[in-house]
């Protein structure tokens, strides 16, 4: 079955069956059985277009306190529009927040609906696991929007798994993900991200499906990958970041290290007076003009702001030499 359309808004000229050969050296997904829901049309010839690619952005806002409870529909959609603003290549995919549809069909495809047309989105996510959810995201699809599962550590449920606890460790559970898994593809799930399961697992998965699989903490067997890039980039310095940055998580980088480096230094030039000096202070007045403000001002009865002109027009005159 050929490849959907939406997985192939940054794609180039390919064939089909060429894209799949991409998709192929990702993963063990079968070249020629990728499940997409509906038949692909053929992509839209580009020159100089590079290979196919798909690039999902998982809107997720954190809060001081981690769990993902808090955030509102409202609060996700302003930052959907923030991203879909300045990514025109990327197929966007965000996060349905939790509370936004788990009580119907309805409210999940109405809580869609609003992610496409308000957020600019292209297709949504959401965590399935339980029947409700999976029948959730199977009307998703029926109304015409593309859906990505998300089986294995949900976090929008850890109220229920007793915490960020990984899945998959024992027979049961590692059962419970690939058949959750393969009623997220049934259901029309163009993809499904794995979270936080043991790499064997996930292979397993990723073999069963016919649809790509994301993993995050997943091993190195998923169709693709993907992290929070605030962890990958060590935005975050706050040692409560420190305590639950995930094991799986590799930092690439140490931004917050130089970020922190550079307000530290901002701050002591402040203080110390030698920030903003002439170098950063470009907006120059002639004396004549000095002369004549000060002038005023003395005739408006402001003579300690007269003073404090000619003061600072003398020491600019100073730094400047």
């Amino acid at each position: 079955m050929g490849l959907p359309a939406y997985l192939t808004k940054s794609s180039s000229a390919l064939k089909p069956t060429t894209l799949l050969r991409h998709l192929r050296f990702m993963s063990n997904v079968p070249e020629n059985t990728v499940y997409g829901g509906t038949e692909a049309s053929k992509p839209t010839p580009k020159s100089n277009a590079n290979p196919f690619k798909l690039v999902t952005l998982l809107l997720w806002l954190f809060t001081d306190t981690t769990p993902l409870f808090p955030i509102s529909l409202d609060e996700m959609l302003v930052h959907c529009r923030a991203v879909a603003r300045g990514a025109k290549r990327p197929l966007l995919v965000g996060d349905l927040p939790f509370g936004t549809y788990e009580s119907s069909s309805n409210q999940a495809v109405d809580t869609a609906v609003r992610i496409l047309k308000e957020g600019g989105m292209d297709a949504i996510k959401l965590e399935g696991g339980s029947a409700s959810r999976i029948t959730a995201a199977k009307a998703i699809v029926e109304a015409g929007i593309a859906v990505m599962g998300h089986v294995g550590l949900t976090p929008q449920a850890i109220s229920v798994l007793g915490g960020f606890r990984p899945q998959g460790k024992n027979i049961a559970s590692a059962v419970k993900v690939v058949e959750t898994a393969l009623a997220l593809q049934e259901a029309g799930c163009f993809s499904v991200v794995l979270e936080c399961v043991p790499a064997p697992v996930a292979a397993a998965a990723t073999s069963a499906l016919k649809i790509p699989t994301i993993g995050i903490g997943a091993g190195p067997f998923c169709s693709g990958q993907v992290l929070v890039y605030h962890d990958l980039l060590g935005m975050m310095q706050h040692p409560h970041h420190a305590k639950v940055t995930p094991k799986f998580c590799k930092q690439y980088a140490h931004v917050g290290d130089v970020i922190n480096k550079a307000l530290v230094e901002y701050k002591e030039e402040v203080a110390n007076g030698s920030f903003p000096g002439p170098a950063h202070s470009p907006y120059k007045i002639s004396e004549t003009e000095i002369n004549g403000f000060m002038s005023e001002l003395q005739k408006l009865g402001l003579d300690k702001a007269a003073a404090s002109t000619a003061a600072a027009a003398e020491k600019i005159k100073i730094r400047v030499k």
